[in-house]
């Protein structure tokens, strides 16, 4: 799928670290309603590119472009203006807070007074309506039933959710899901596609994911990495059967298909 008009685009974006490349030229589109999943073997520059757009990492070279107009590679402050939320592979929940406080801490930056005034009570409007937002995004990811409970009782799976519901609080227009199927089982990975089909109805995605079960069954689109470099793009089915990626990445010609 491809539009004149992408929702984001990455041009040519280059990264060092020290004498080390760690991205070359590295390109990637993502329209409006999209999943598009980016995937390569362990040390392909994945998470770097992840971070270049959540401003984590310095940017060499390269162009950054939101609805066909060129921006500064981001600082971290910034992505909520731009529309951009991230999930962490570590999910770095506040053991002590409730959940729906949790996903609460992922839209401050939208209120006049952020979560801590609005504890104190100085602002109950805000409060409010910030917590009516974080009641809404964990709807979004099916667990709305967890919002009172701490989230140091939760289970793994339910702490996956409960992320990417504080992610989704801020209404970004991009998330980026950084492994979010990680140390799940098959039950919870069936519930994971169909969570993330529902997300893009709201924003459109960008997934790094090591489970092709994942990738293959929820992506729209692939950008392979190898080396810190694109080796392959297109549908599905093209990249899964490109030479290049099955020699890279999927292994054998059987094992891909």
């Amino acid at each position: 799928m491809s539009t004149n008009n992408p929702l984001l685009s990455v041009k040519e974006l280059s990264i060092s670290f020290g004498g080390l490349k760690a991205l070359t030229d590295v390109y990637l589109e993502l329209n409006p309603g999209e999943v598009v999943g980016l995937i390569g073997p362990n040390g392909a520059g994945k998470t770097t590119f992840f971070n270049a757009l959540s401003g984590l990492v310095d940017v060499d070279h390269g162009a950054l472009e939101i609805d066909g107009k060129k921006h500064a590679w981001p600082k971290p402050y910034e992505l909520v203006d731009l529309g951009i939320s991230r999930t962490l592979q570590g999910v770095g929940l506040f053991p002590d807070l409730t959940v729906v406080e949790n996903v609460m801490l992922g839209a401050t930056k939208s209120t006049k007074s952020g979560l801590i005034r609005a504890a104190l009570g100085l602002d109950a409007r805000d409060e409010a309506r910030l917590r009516n937002s974080a009641l809404e995004a964990l709807e979004n990811v099916y667990c709305g039933e967890l919002a009172e409970r701490r989230a140091d009782t939760l289970s793994y799976p339910d702490t996956k959710r409960v992320a990417i519901a504080r992610a989704l609080v801020s209404n970004p227009r991009i998330l980026l899901l950084d492994e979010p199927a990680g140390g799940m089982g098959s039950q919870d990975i069936e519930w994971m596609n169909r969570m993330i089909r529902n997300i893009a109805a709201r924003c459109a995605v960008i997934i790094v994911e090591h489970h092709m079960d994942v990738v293959m069954t929820v992506c729209d689109r692939l950008y392979v990495l190898n080396f810190g470099e694109v080796i392959a793009s297109g549908d599905v089915e093209t990249v899964r059967r490109d030479p290049a990626v099955i020699a890279a990445y999927l292994g054998t010609q059987t094992s891909a298909v």
